[in-house]
């Protein structure tokens, strides 16, 4: 079963939403070299792979809006993107962003459900750090 393991927040300022969600939250806020994407650290995490220690905890991220990725994201881990990306577009869904890497990380897509709603789908690179 695949379960939920990231969220994402599409901000218009991105000083702006970090400031609610420390004040508001106390989350750590990292912003990630070279990409316009912030870190959301929610619970205590692993400091090496940036899991949270906690069962059904997760972390996330902010990012700026686009045209396409309008409101909150949940993302889904999969084993195989290639093959979930297939089975959503079988099932009625609609690729909106089509597969990418986060290099030593993994690959991520996002895609449209049949009621309009976007998630994201991750998969994780097991090759990286062997």
């Amino acid at each position: 079963m695949a379960g939920v393991v990231h969220f994402e927040i599409p901000t218009d300022n991105k000083d702006r939403a970090n400031t609610f969600y420390q004040t508001a939250f106390g989350w750590s806020l990292i912003p990630m070299e070279g990409m316009e994407y912030t870190a959301a650290i929610t619970a205590p995490s692993n400091e090496e792979t940036g899991a949270p220690n906690e069962p059904g905890a997760i972390n996330g991220a902010l990012f700026p809006r686009t045209d396409d990725l309008k409101t909150p994201i949940l993302t889904i881990d999969v084993d195989d993107l290639d093959a979930a990306l297939a089975q959503i577009e079988s099932a009625g869904g609609t690729v909106v962003q089509a597969k990418d890497a986060v290099p030593t990380m993994g690959w991520y897509a996002y895609f449209k459900d049949t009621e309009g709603n976007i998630l994201g789908v991750w998969q994780n690179d097991t090759s990286a750090g062997t």
